[in-house]
C-alpha cells in the first residue's frame, strides 16, 4: 500500500507539493482562529510548521533537503526552488503600483531605506560577534536579516558558502515570525491603524510575508499597504546586497 502509494504521489510531485503546502495551511489558519482568536496569524503557525516538518523529514532521510528529501514529497524541492520562488517575487512586484508609493511621500522613500541599512548592520553584527567576522559571510548574513530572500541572492551573488547561506535565511526567517507575531501587540503604541503608516511600516520591516500576516492581523485593510512597499523593500534589498553592502562591508572589514 505505502509502496503504491509513493510510486503515486512521486510521480505527481508538484501537485503532492501543492496538496501538503494547502492541507499545512488550512490546518494553521485553524489553529490561529481556534487558539489565538487570530492574534498569532496563520502564515506564522505555518513557517513553523514548516521548519518543524523540514526538521523531520532531514532526520528521517538523512539529508539536507527535509521533506524533498523523501520520494514521497520530492516535489516540495521544485515547489521551494528559485524558479517558483523568483517567479512569485516577480508576479508580486508587478502588482505594485510607484504612484501609491509616491503618496506616502519622502517618509515612505527613506523608511525602506533605513529599515534596509538598520536590518542589515544589526545582522552583520550579530554574525561578527559569533565569529563570521569575513565580508562575505557578514554581508549574507547581514542580506538574510534584511529578509530570507535578500539572503541567499546575495550569498550566492558572492560565492557564500552553504553553511552561510542556510544562516542568512533562518535570520530572516525569525524575524518574519517576531514581525507577525508581535506587530497586532505594538499597532497601538506606534499609530499603525492608517495606509500611511502601514506603507511606513513595510518599508521598515521589509519582510513581505511576516508585514502583510501582521497586518492581517491588526487590520486586514492596511494589508495592501504594508505589502507595497515591503515588496519594493525586498527588491532594494536584493540590488543593494551583493553592490553596495558588501562592497560597504568589505571595505570596512577586507
Amino acid at each position: 500500500m505505502y509502496e503504491t502509494l509513493e510510486t503515486v504521489l512521486g510521480k505527481n510531485g508538484l501537485l503532492t507539493a501543492f496538496a501538503v503546502v494547502g492541507a499545512t495551511m488550512w490546518l494553521s489558519y485553524w489553529l490561529s482562529d481556534r487558539l489565538t482568536r487570530g492574534r498569532i496569524h496563520g502564515s506564522a503557525i505555518a513557517i513553523l510548521a514548516g521548519l518543524v516538518l523540514a526538521y523531520v523529514g532531514g532526520v528521517a532521510a538523512g539529508g539536507k533537503n527535509g521533506l524533498a528529501d523523501l520520494k514521497l514529497f520530492s516535489g516540495l524541492g521544485l515547489m521551494g526552488g528559485a524558479m517558483l520562488r523568483d517567479f512569485a517575487i516577480v508576479a508580486t512586484a508587478f502588482g505594485v503600483s510607484f504612484d501609491e508609493l509616491k503618496k506616502c511621500g519622502l517618509s515612505g522613500v527613506l523608511s525602506l531605506l533605513v529599515g534596509v541599512v538598520v536590518s542589515f548592520v544589526l545582522g552583520a553584527a550579530v554574525a561578527y560577534g559569533f565569529g563570521y567576522t569575513d565580508a562575505v559571510s557578514m554581508t549574507t548574513i547581514g542580506a538574510g536579516a534584511v529578509t530570507y530572500i535578500v539572503g541567499p541572492v546575495t550569498g550566492a551573488a558572492i560565492g557564500a558558502s552553504s553553511e552561510v547561506i542556510a544562516l542568512s535565511i533562518a535570520a530572516g526567517l525569525v524575524k518574519s515570525v517576531l514581525v507577525m507575531i508581535g506587530t497586532p501587540f505594538v499597532a497601538k503604541w506606534i499609530g499603525l491603524d492608517n495606509p500611511r503608516t502601514a506603507m511606513i511600516f513595510g518599508g521598515m520591516m521589509g519582510t513581505t510575508s511576516g508585514v502583510c500576516g501582521g497586518l492581517a492581523a491588526t487590520d486586514p485593510k492596511l494589508v495592501p499597504y504594508g505589502a507595497m512597499t515591503s515588496t519594493f523593500y525586498t527588491g532594494l534589498g536584493c540590488l543593494m546586497g551583493p553592490s553596495v553592502l558588501f562592497l560597504a562591508t568589505r571595505a570596512m572589514f577586507g
